[in-house]
């Protein structure tokens, strides 16, 4: 496996593949979610290449970013045995100039749910996301469906953009006891972690009222507001969107989205489900 520092190396390095490419943007602090992901990639293509990179732009001013978990070296080893081809480790400098070229989300989509309580994350992601693209050149980028909003918004630049990427979103992993994995899951207490099991659980069982007929939003997001309803779960929100994240009043299948933000302790956990 090669570790690949600068653009010039990784320009260089992408010249030499002839075969598909896929991508697995990560910033690092690796699990069981990522690995999902690029067994997906090596399953579809000829090359995978893992990108480790705490993006700054995408971390509000009060935000996590110098405490966000970092292990280089158990990153790497994971890619390696996980039979990445090729891991892009850049540094800021390497990734930004100073006076930048800026790309803001779509109005609609980027500045409602996570866009709402963290208004400039979706430019970050967009930023880093899009300089990312223009060097690998990918065939395939894969991302986990956790995200679901930047999924949505992925998807919609590539269509806007037009460009010759297909994003794959891949299914939540979820540990042992249902939470699904995060970097950032490492922050909770075992006490905060028992709170935060409250998400998952009101996910799996709106997916059982939903099964047995019960498909009027208003009706499923009270059933899943008393869920949420617990001491030390500050909730942001639980809510029903379509795939262009805007309200709607019934599911319908295929079509719909359940999304859960809320933070326990310190620590703000998303999750979603997928109708």
């Amino acid at each position: 496996m090669k570790v690949i520092s600068t653009i010039k190396e990784m320009r260089e390095y992408r010249l030499c593949l002839t075969q598909s490419v896929g991508f697995v943007p990560t910033m690092g602090a690796l699990h069981k979610g990522h690995q999902s992901l690029i067994k997906q990639s090596i399953q579809d293509n000829a090359h995978t290449i893992v990108s480790i990179f705490v993006n700054p732009t995408q971390f509000g001013a009060n935000e996590d970013f110098d405490a966000y978990p970092r292990d280089l070296e158990k990153d790497i080893t994971l890619c390696e045995q996980s039979g990445v081809d090729a891991v892009f480790i850049p540094s800021v400098e390497e990734m930004y100039c100073g006076d930048e070229i800026t790309l803001n989300p779509p109005k609609k989509m980027g500045y409602v749910l996570e866009g709402f309580d963290r208004p400039t994350h979706f430019a970050g992601v967009l930023q880093v996301v899009l300089k990312l693209f223009s060097l690998i050149q990918p065939h395939r980028a894969y991302f986990g469906q956790k995200d679901a909003q930047q999924v949505l918004i992925l998807q919609k630049m590539i269509s806007d953009l037009f460009l010759p990427i297909v994003i794959v979103p891949c299914p939540i992993v979820r540990d042992d006891d249902g939470l699904a994995f995060s970097s950032r899951n490492i922050y909770l207490s075992p006490k905060e972690r028992e709170i935060a099991l409250r998400i998952p659980q009101t996910i799996q069982r709106v997916r059982t009222y939903i099964a047995q007929g019960i498909t009027q939003v208003s009706q499923l997001e009270s059933l899943a507001f008393k869920e949420l309803s617990y001491d030390g779960l500050m909730l942001f929100y639980a809510t029903f969107r379509n795939h262009q994240l805007e309200y709607i009043t019934h599911i319908e299948q295929g079509k719909s989205i359940f999304l859960i933000a809320a933070k326990v302790g310190k620590t703000r956990l998303i999750d979603n489900l997928w109708i």
